[in-house]
């Protein structure tokens, strides 16, 4: 069996051979997944120097995210929510080759071992704060509602054209929505705004990728179980990272395999300390993998981030990383 093949039965609600993890390679052979997107979509992303996305908003590297971009720090383009109709412009589309660029990105993967996951860019929340910041952003979905609908109402439009282009050109297995709406203790939003405000656009965007058959996956970071029934509701079979911070043990029971749980790992307290061991670091990943993976819907997921050149948190990279070969490879094989 393929790391594919096996990461997909996963997917799929039934019991994989052994435990995928985030590395990809965890089981020896080529990654099991590989994160695809149209470029207009994600250039914006690509670490280095400052970038400007396909709506104006820019993305500079920050090094606690080990050159992950994010928007521009106190610098947003849009001051009241009524003016986005004068300030929000989706680009021209119509001399883009997506054909080309989606031929160009699949000669690089392997499909018989390596599965498709084309990111929808549905970061429907994310992006209306990439636009307002966190403070206007959020007052603007509880004062103005039909104008946060009519702008996000006109960014789906433009995203889902795309998508509609590109999904049969690059024929994926997965699709891939992410959107933190969450902080580490509880949402940014009620359920109620969720489903009234950002679900319909998550929805729609699903429905592209589950009309042709491929499965769904979420990636929301924090405490945001409150709304898994809406994820399982437009199609979602896995979450990542699921943060420690929500009931995990719980919605394990409650939900099964019905959603893979992917990542299930928590750095912080004593394991975060610069002191901790590699006895203590390989505990916590025995430990997560047996609380877990019995009866599967479970994908690994560890690690610890810091600046660029730190050697100790490499370390504990490595110890975490030989902890899930050593033990979590071979675990439904033995248990």
């Amino acid at each position: 069996m393929t790391g594919k093949e096996n990461y997909l039965r996963l997917l799929s609600g039934e019991m994989p051979e052994w435990i995928p993890s985030f590395y990809g390679r965890g089981e020896g052979g080529p990654p099991h997944s590989m994160m695809v997107s149209p470029k207009i979509l994600s250039y914006h992303r690509i670490p280095g120097e400052r970038t400007i996305d396909c709506f104006g908003v820019p993305y500079v590297s920050t090094e606690e995210a080990n050159g992950g971009k994010i928007p521009e720090p106190g610098y947003f383009i849009l001051k009241d929510i009524k003016d986005w109709r004068d300030v929000i412009k989706a680009p021209d589309i119509s001399d883009i080759d997506f054909e080309a660029d989606a031929k160009a990105e699949l000669e690089k993967i392997d499909r018989a071992q390596t599965a498709v996951s084309y990111d929808l860019n549905a970061s429907t929340f994310q992006l209306l704060v990439s636009f307002m910041g966190f403070n206007e952003g959020l007052c603007a979905m509880f004062e103005e509602p039909d104008e946060v609908k009519a702008l996000l109402q006109y960014c789906s439009d433009f995203v889902a054209k795309i998508n509609e282009i590109c999904l049969p050109l690059y024929r994926p297995d997965i699709v891939a929505i992410l959107d933190d709406t969450a902080t580490w203790r509880s949402p940014f939003i009620s359920a109620e705004m969720y489903r009234d405000l950002i679900k319909p656009f998550h929805a729609r965007q699903a429905k592209l990728g589950t009309d042709m058959g491929a499965y769904v996956t979420m990636h929301n970071c924090g405490r945001c179980e409150d709304f898994i029934e809406d994820w399982l509701d437009m199609g979602v079979s896995a979450w990542d990272p699921a943060q420690t911070s929500n009931d995990l043990v719980g919605i394990k029971k409650k939900y099964g395999r019905r959603l893979a749980l992917c990542g299930c790992w928590d750095s912080q307290g004593r394991l975060n300390d610069p002191g901790a061991t590699e006895a203590e670091i390989k505990q916590a990943v025995y430990d997560s993998i047996d609380k877990f993976a019995p009866g599967g819907g479970f994908m690994f997921g560890g690690g610890f981030m810091a600046l660029p050149g730190d050697e100790v948190t490499a370390q504990k990279n490595k110890w975490v990383r030989e902890a899930f070969d050593e033990y979590g490879k071979d675990y439904y094989a033995n248990h």
